[in-house]
């Protein structure tokens, strides 16, 4: 996490109802966190035969994103700006997300609907080449803040970004922390939980431990994704927090079945997905 945030929220918009839906969530988080919101679409290909097709002007995309920013302004008093940035999606969401500085990408994912049909390993790509965390949103609308945060921990390394983030956020939405391990939690895993644990407590933050049934048999990461669902489900978990797995050198993050189960969970509970920039737990004492 950076000490020095711009505060702004980055969501990129392809118009559809799901993108509607990253807007308010974004909306409501931004009254909490006392951000802005930065509106973006990315004029690519999609983008382009849509235009062709409906016979509408590229001048058409600016003011369907002035007319998002206006409303937002109007209906929210929050403060909203708007771009567009021709070339991949892939790159320009995360372009923009270094030259504005932004703090955090409300990402709206869904089926094979909308203009750009940002999901599944679309969606993956977007989140593992941002450089600030990526909150996944489906269809689900955003209630009244986040109240329960679900950590999963299953390595030891990696926590630092996302522990930081969870005291920010739990702070902010007077939210509690739930810590979720398997059954079979190695002695590492269990040194990070109590670690985190401190930093919470020291921080003042309400949370929870949780160790999975036994009987349930999590052996494997995509059984132990789905009872991190179940949970989430079972404590109306309002926010799902997970890390990437990086590559040696950082450079670049990677997904598993575990991590893409989570995150287009059934029960829609938004995703927080982060691409680690530190290991261990040097600051976390």
């Amino acid at each position: 996490m950076d000490e020095t945030m711009n505060g702004i929220i980055l969501v990129p918009t392809d118009f559809s109802e799901v993108c509607e839906n990253a807007v308010k969530q974004a909306i409501e988080a931004a009254k909490y966190l006392k951000f802005k919101i930065l509106l973006l679409h990315v004029i690519d290909d999609e983008t382009k035969a849509y235009l062709n097709k409906e016979n509408l002007p590229i001048e058409t995309i600016e003011k369907k994103l002035k007319a998002i920013a206006n409303d937002i302004v109007e209906t929210s008093g929050i403060k909203a700006e708007f771009l567009t940035k021709e070339g991949s999606i892939f790159s320009a969401i995360s372009d923009v997300a270094k030259e504005m500085g932004v703090s955090l990408i409300m990402l709206g994912t869904h089926g094979k609907v909308g203009m750009q049909k940002l999901t599944g390993s679309f969606a993956i790509k977007v989140v593992t080449s941002s450089p600030v965390p990526v909150i996944v949103v489906q269809k689900r609308p955003f209630a009244d803040g986040y109240h329960n945060i679900i950590l999963p921990i299953t390595s030891e390394a990696g926590p630092w970004e996302k522990t930081q983030w969870a005291v920010y956020i739990a702070r902010q939405f007077n939210a509690k922390v739930h810590l979720f391990t398997p059954t079979d939690a190695s002695a590492g895993v269990q040194e990070a939980v109590k670690t985190i644990a401190g930093y919470l407590a020291k921080n003042n933050v309400s949370f929870t431990e949780v160790s999975a049934q036994k009987s349930l048999g999590l052996h494997d990461s995509g059984t132990f994704s789905k009872n991190v669902m179940d949970y989430a489900a079972s404590v109306n978990g309002d926010l799902i927090m997970i890390m990437t797995n990086p590559d040696k050198n950082l450079s670049t993050f990677l997904f598993g079945s575990y991590d893409e189960g989570i995150i287009f969970n059934f029960s829609e509970i938004p995703v927080m997905c982060l691409n680690p920039r530190k290991f261990k737990y040097e600051i976390l004492s």
